[in-house]
């Protein structure tokens, strides 16, 4: 009986044994095919460490692929205070090197981290500085590569393209809103270390860091720079307190070119104020628009059919009385008798007040909403303005009035081309957009594409080709001569709007504008030029700004090819204008007739013979009073 209990026993215990052996063997089975992912992490996480790399961001470049910004890189601090043989030592010379703070220093050299990045003195390093602590071949001492944001143009587009912190991070502007989208994800080398930070003999992991993606705009650099040198010329010449242009193909909506002053340098935005970095004037500034806005007007009469402009009469006395107020004509004594179509051309208040009177309130007010006044156009730009309107049970006949001719109501620039480019490219109204597409950045293509944003139709082809006679009109016969391009058809409209302050008008204080767009019959971009308080010139938008957006149109036809034209109006010429007269074509002719035909005109010979086989300028076009002829003889 001892003896089976014995047995018993040793049954009993080496089933517990085993049944001990089985579950450690299920248990190691578990670890090391159900958890092993998860505990070599956790393992590798207590002696693994990490070097970071910055990925960089994506580039933003122009229409035609030229880069406005991109990245340069640079090196970084980074310490593994663990690895640290001298604490003291490290400290002193790292901020000797660095110029910074030695207790500062000697909290990054002694912290209780793995890895510590020496923020901000040991970011962004330049190369002298980097080599110096390089050269010191310190434990523990590690410069990692990091990226920097670069804009190769400064100041060029610096409100719309914004700046980054020294974390890459977007801060404003497109590198604000789109930043999700430039924002890459970060590489790191990882390497391994024992229980006291000492670095083992094992394989480095390298992670490459994946880069952001592109950004194309519609911009186009060589606009932009054209327009960005006027701009620094008005504030040269004038001494203004803020100035801008702004450019748009009127049948799409694109952002061709967007500039104003005060500006800053993206790479040193640090060194400006945050009122100018902040304030891209384009989309946020809100001001009277005053005879620019007649435009709109123009439009609303033309769609309701309430004057012709051809056979309709006005007589301008120099002013007119609303309800107890005067309104006045900027000509003293008025313009007489007129046809609306010179209530157009000399930009005649008065008679605006009758074309707004004609309209009504709800009329009038109506198109204007409709042209998207009163709202945010939706540009793809962080900052954007409502600009302010009156209610229409605020407005009686005064405000009407003034209202007509643009005064009294508070607009942005962007909602005034984006309205005019409406009533000029046959009344449909786009939102406009500055990014064309979104960019894979190995190979360039095309991720996300944005497309032209119709959002509706407000005035007719039939009234909007009447706009565009009567502002082709302004610039060959009014107002807006000085804007007049001899061989292309330039349509335009001035502005001159006086500044207020404490709800009352300033004295001599305006802000001087102009629109301009070309081709006129067929309009293929709209230029917008406000000057703010330009100082020794006379105050007036034909005067100031007209020449600046003649300036940014000459540019236009070089960099988009447009073609001249014998078609158009013939300028009206003042006495004081550089006279052009058309070119008679010698082509075919003898040499003694040619002459004949080109009397008061310089002549150039080449070639052999005594008839004129080509000619330069062509017939038919115009050219300076007494300017060169290159005639191309033959026998």
């Amino acid at each position: 009986m001892f003896f089976n209990d014995v047995h018993t026993r040793i049954k009993f215990v080496f089933l517990v044994v085993l049944a001990i052996f089985m579950a450690i063997v299920l248990r190691v089975f578990y670890i090391q095919v159900f958890q092993y992912k998860k505990l070599s992490t956790l393992a590798e996480s207590l002696w693994s460490r990490e070097l970071p790399i910055t990925a960089d961001r994506g580039e933003i470049v122009d229409r035609n692929g030229k880069v406005l910004a991109t990245n340069i890189t640079t090196t970084s601090l980074v310490i593994i205070p663990n690895q640290i043989v001298n604490a003291e030592e490290v400290a002193k010379k790292l901020s000797d090197i660095l110029q910074s703070d030695y207790n500062d220093m000697y909290r990054h050299v002694t912290k209780k981290t793995s890895i510590e990045r020496v923020h901000p003195e040991g970011r962004q390093l330049d190369y002298e500085t980097a080599a110096k602590i390089d050269e010191l071949n310190l434990d523990g001492v590690y410069l990692v590569k990091e990226s920097k944001r670069y804009y190769p143009y400064g100041n060029i587009l610096s409100h719309v393209l914004g700046y980054v912190g020294i974390d890459n991070q977007g801060l404003s502007g497109l590198e604000l809103s789109y930043d999700q989208y430039l924002t890459g994800e970060n590489g790191a080398i990882k390497y391994f270390s024992d229980g006291k930070g000492n670095r083992l003999e094992l394989t480095e992991v390298y992670e490459e860091p994946q880069d952001g993606i592109n950004l194309q705009l519609t911009i186009d650099l060589d606009l932009q720079l054209a327009a960005e040198r006027e701009l620094d010329n008005v504030m040269s010449k004038y001494k203004a307190e803020h100035a801008l242009i702004l450019a748009m193909n009127p049948k799409t909506g694109e952002i061709l070119a967007m500039a104003s002053r005060p500006s800053f340098d993206s790479n040193h935005y640090q060194t400006s104020s945050t009122e100018i970095i902040n304030r891209n004037l384009p989309i946020w500034m809100t001001y009277e628009p005053g005879s620019t806005f007649k435009i709109m007007t123009l439009a609303a009469s033309m769609e309701e059919k309430t004057v012709n402009l051809f056979e309709d009469d006005f007589y301008d006395s120099g002013s007119v009385h609303v309800e107890g107020a005067t309104i006045h004509c900027w000509k003293h004594g008025g313009h007489g008798a007129q046809k609306y179509l010179n209530v157009v051309e000399n930009s005649c208040n008065p008679g605006f007040v009758s074309m707004g009177q004609k309209l009504g309130v709800d009329t009038l007010m109506g198109y204007i909403r409709k042209f998207g006044f009163g709202s945010k156009t939706g540009i793809d730009l962080n900052g954007e303005s409502n600009g302010i309107l009156f209610k229409n049970e605020n407005m009686g006949p005064v405000e009407l009035a003034t209202t007509s001719f643009g005064q009294g109501i508070s607009v942005t620039p962007i909602q005034q081309v984006t309205a005019v480019s409406a009533a000029i490219n046959g009344g449909k109204l786009y939102t406009p957009y500055i990014v064309g597409s979104l960019l894979e950045p190995e190979t360039n293509s095309i991720i996300q594409m944005n497309s032209p944003k119709f959002v509706r139709s407000v005035i007719s082809e039939e009234a909007s080709s009447m706009v565009r006679y009567a502002l082709e009109s302004v610039v060959a016969h009014g107002s807006g001569r000085n804007a007049y391009i001899e061989n292309y058809r330039i349509g335009g409209k001035t502005g001159t709007a006086q500044k207020v302050q404490n709800g009352v008008y300033m004295t001599g204080n305006y802000i001087l504008s102009f629109m301009g767009f070309m081709p006129a019959n067929d309009p293929e971009i709209v230029v917008y030029v406000a000057v703010d308080h330009p100082v020794g010139v006379v105050q007036y938008g034909g005067t100031v700004s007209a020449p600046i957006a003649k300036s940014i149109l000459q540019s236009a036809i070089s960099i988009f090819d447009f073609q001249p034209t014998k078609e158009g109006m013939e300028k009206e010429y003042n006495w004081m204008d550089t006279k052009y007269v058309t070119l008679p074509d010698v082509v075919g002719m003898s040499l003694e007739d040619a002459k004949k035909e080109l009397k008061g005109f310089k002549i150039e010979y080449s070639g052999e013979g005594d008839t004129v086989h080509y000619q330069s300028p062509s017939g038919g076009y115009y050219i300076k009073e007494g300017g060169v002829v290159k005639l191309l003889l033959n026998s």
